[in-house]
């Protein structure tokens, strides 16, 4: 006997269909990129971390901006690249027992599978601790039905999704052991009408979910908007990895007091 099946209950599970499948699309989006900077090594195992417990060595920040993969997104601007060098410099001197002191430009770093051109580049500018940092993005953009006002009227605009990836690699250039790894995702939406001047409330960025405070970004120019969504992505992304850094060295500083109390 066949049961009958409402539409409203296709669309369900039509829609869930599509949730799980976006939400498992997301999770690999963009893909890793560090490796191909760093070299595939072990997982950094907690005791590693050890010398940062006693001494905190002369450390340099090189941040790479990825457009080597296939469908990644255009890199932020230069002014905003450097915006983002400098608050990840400051977000993890907060996360970490290190104090950046050189900022190591990222001209001429070619992805090469391995580690070795990085530990030359620590060597050269003298640096204990090299603390290596790859951004990479992919996006997509497609047409959307957006609102304005409430649900009086319709217009066709478009949507572009921004995924944006910083990972994160400490590592020592005496040894080339990679003492510590991290990574945030992140992932934001601009919803803009085809045309500008149509709306106040367009063009608007949504982190995907939205933070705590639940605010949308307006960028201050229709033209602009796509280069807003990265830098809000990338923000975001930037506190993230500040987060995940600072989990690993709180869980390491947790099991030494263990270990020192028994």
């Amino acid at each position: 006997m066949e049961v009958p099946v409402s539409p409203m209950s296709m669309s369900v599970v039509m829609w869930m269909a599509l949730v799980t499948l976006l939400s498992g699309c997301a999770v690999g989006t963009p893909p890793s990129r560090l490796n191909d900077y760093v070299g595939t090594h072990p997982t950094p195992a907690l005791e590693s971390l050890g010398p940062l417990s006693t001494k905190t060595g002369r450390t340099g920040l090189l941040v790479i901006a990825d457009q080597t993969a296939a469908e990644a997104a255009p890199i932020l601007p230069d002014e905003a690249q450097t915006q983002l060098t400098e608050q990840l410099k400051e977000r993890l001197a907060h996360s970490l027992p290190i104090t950046v002191e050189m900022l190591i430009p990222a001209e001429g770093v070619q992805p090469q599978g391995d580690v070795k051109s990085l530990l030359e580049l620590g060597k050269a500018r003298d640096v204990e601790y090299l603390l290596v940092v790859v951004a990479s993005a992919t996006e997509r953009e497609y047409p959307l039905m957006i609102f304005l006002g409430w649900n009086t009227h319709s217009q066709p605009g478009l949507r572009r999704d921004n995924w944006s990836l910083l990972e994160a690699a400490l590592i020592d250039v005496k040894t080339g052991t990679v003492l510590l790894r991290g990574e945030g995702r992140s992932m934001a939406t601009l919803d803009r009408p085809t045309a500008p001047g149509i709306n106040q409330w367009y063009p608007v960025i949504w982190l995907r979910p939205s933070g705590p405070d639940g605010r949308p970004w307006w960028p201050p120019t229709y033209e602009g908007a796509p280069n807003t969504l990265r830098v809000v992505a990338m923000n975001d992304a930037a506190k993230r990895l500040a987060l995940d850094l600072q989990r690993t060295w709180l869980e390491f500083r947790h099991n030494e007091f263990i270990s020192s109390r028994q």
